[in-house]
């Protein structure tokens, strides 16, 4: 469903794009569990690194909406370049349910998780976002360590799979200054330690 957009993407920005599917979705097989996708981004950075010897200064995530969740997952295990959030959640609970607490039971827990992140991390939301509500992408940009919070990016009136469409060239121009200062910022102390002792 998504190819096209990542063709796009990929042409527009003038970047490499490596997408895999979770287990138990599209044509992968197994059953779709959290832990499941977990291992399977794991298994796509190490693909990335270890067999295609891509640097991990040169991997941007980019998690879009419960794609927020292995993002983020990732991004607290092992030194990435940074990471891009679309439309991203706090957690499942949360979507329907303001909870200041995280219940059992609940996945995909980036509220608790994003604090832990060593990369910059570039936020973008819908302000009308009718699945995953807006103050979700709010609430991860505060969460955010302050060296990490890049300044985000609000779509007025944004849905939760139209952002490229309502905001068009404003939404690439902007996800092109993103990349365009990551290119110029020096790599932090803090991130290239976090390599050395990556978990993955």
């Amino acid at each position: 469903m998504i190819i096209q957009y990542f063709r796009e993407v990929s042409h527009i920005l003038e970047v490499n794009i490596f997408a895999y599917e979770y287990t138990g979705y599209g044509m992968s097989t197994g059953e779709p569990a959290e832990q499941a996708v977990y291992a399977d981004i794991e298994a796509a950075f190490k693909y990335l690194r270890d067999i295609i010897g891509i640097p991990w200064t040169e991997v941007v995530l980019y998690g879009r909406s419960v794609g927020s969740g292995p993002s983020v997952h990732l991004a607290t295990r092992t030194a990435v370049r940074a990471m891009v959030l679309q439309s991203p959640l706090l957690s499942i609970y949360r979507i329907a349910m303001h909870s200041r607490f995280t219940l059992p039971g609940d996945m995909f827990t980036n509220v608790d998780k994003i604090g832990k992140v060593r990369c910059p991390v570039y936020v973008v939301h819908g302000t009308k976002d009718e699945i995953v509500p807006f103050w979700h992408g709010e609430d991860l940009v505060r969460n955010c360590r302050k060296d990490c919070a890049y300044q985000p990016y609000w779509v007025q009136d944004g849905g939760h799979n139209n952002l490229e469409i309502v905001a068009r060239q404003p939404f690439y121009d902007n996800f092109l200054k993103f990349l365009q200062w990551l290119e110029k910022e020096e790599v932090s102390e803090d991130l290239q330690e976090m390599a050395s002792v990556s978990q993955i």
